[in-house]
């Protein structure tokens, strides 16, 4: 690129709204908005209202509008804020950031009112947001030659894979029996534990370093590699054979071997920084998941539920939030420190976790611990967006 190329972009990214400068601004926002409205309609339907004219039965509705809704705003958030200190290049702004956001919100508001628009132009406004994140991340990662990140893209095309697959199954062209949204949750399940498993102990390392006489964590060695192995090989046979004895018994030693992998990581050394602590118990949540889940598949006493909603709400719910804070403040100039409002956050999202997953395993409380569970996720998220919002339409600080 021409130096007079790369003096026009600069001035184009300075000229754009602060909210338009960088893809954690609008992402991160809008995913903490969606969260608090989606939830919100989820409850309601639970209630017997029907607020949303979604052709998606309300299991299916939910589901995909947490994950391919949620959950991939956060992860385009955070991959376009992470890819220019991977690749050196400029980050994406200003117009070419605003249709991206665009096409999300898009695809949101053809999803409520499905019933009315169509499969097919839903299916086509929903599907071009996740197309256009596979392309725009392909070319800055191809372009700068990032080749070590370029799994990422693998990731965001199997989304695109399970969003569509959701589409097909709402439409009644194929019969997959709920494989989308596994797909999905699989696909964030091993995001969390391929990135988390890289940004939890070096952030760790980094902080306790300052400490004199810390012990720091384990460096990645056999003990990482088994666990990602058989989580990897446990989530795919989530997908294709969720009920199936072998998937609980590989879950279940998936699960022991994600333990082992977090004691190396002196996550109990990290109780005086929320910023951390809170990443070491969200990545905890990954071998509570698959050992219920793969309970589930053995016993039939176990709701597959308790497992899903470990991994949905408690890794997924838990280290989106604290991934979203800390790097909006490392993004926006503030110290890396949890003040009190974002403690309230971090205790409210395992308290949604722990309710949810409580609530499948205890019938008898289920309406009373759902109520509470969806109630403190609409409070993390509203404390959330209230503490962080004004970060994300302000510039940095120098």
């Amino acid at each position: 690129m021409s130096a007079e190329s790369t003096a026009g972009l600069r001035r184009s990214h300075v000229a754009a709204p602060a909210i338009l400068t960088q893809g954690f601004r609008p992402f991160f926002l809008g995913a903490g908005l969606w969260a608090i409205l989606a939830i919100g309609l989820w409850l309601a339907m639970l209630d017997g209202a029907d607020p949303a004219a979604s052709a998606f039965p309300p299991l299916s509705w939910h589901a995909h509008e947490m994950l391919y809704g949620y959950a991939t705003a956060v992860l385009a958030g955070f991959l376009l804020t992470a890819i220019p200190n991977w690749t050196g290049r400029l980050p994406l702004s200003g117009l070419p950031l605003f249709g991206l956001v665009f096409l999300w919100l898009a695809g949101r508001v053809v999803f409520q009112i499905s019933d009315w628009l169509g499969a097919g132009p839903t299916a086509l406004v929903d599907l071009a947001f996740p197309v256009a994140l596979v392309l725009v991340v392909g070319r800055e990662i191809l372009a700068g030659r990032n080749w070590r990140n370029l799994p990422m893209v693998v990731a965001l095309l199997v989304l695109l894979i399970g969003n569509l697959a959701m589409h097909l199954e709402a439409a009644g062209v194929m019969d997959l029996e709920g494989a989308g949204w596994r797909l999905g949750l699989a696909v964030f399940t091993l995001l969390i534990a391929l990135v988390g498993g890289r940004i939890v102990p070096s952030f760790t390392r980094n902080w306790l370093a300052k400490r004199a006489g810390s012990a720091l964590p384990a460096p990645f060695g056999i003990v990482d590699k088994a666990a990602l192995a058989t989580t990897i090989l446990a989530m795919a046979l989530f997908v294709a054979i969720p009920g199936s004895p072998v998937f609980g018994w590989l879950a279940i030693v998936a699960a022991l071997a994600q333990v082992a992998r977090v004691a190396r990581w002196q996550g109990k050394a990290t109780g005086p920084e929320a910023l951390l602590w809170v990443l070491h118990v969200g990545y905890l949540w990954i071998p509570v998941g698959l050992l219920l889940l793969g309970l589930a598949a053995i016993l039939s006493a176990v709701p597959q539920s308790a497992g899903l909603h470990a991994l949905a709400v408690g890794a997924v719910g838990t280290m989106t939030l604290a991934v979203m804070t800390r790097a909006t403040l490392g993004h926006s100039g503030r110290p890396l420190t949890a003040g009190r409002g974002t403690i309230v956050v971090y205790v409210a999202i395992l308290l949604a976790a722990v309710t949810r997953v409580g609530a499948a395993l205890l019938p008898d409380a289920y309406d009373l611990l759902l109520a509470v569970a969806g109630c403190a996720w609409i409070v993390a998220f509203l404390g959330f967006v209230v503490l962080y919002g004004p970060l994300f339409v302000t510039r940095r600080k120098a």
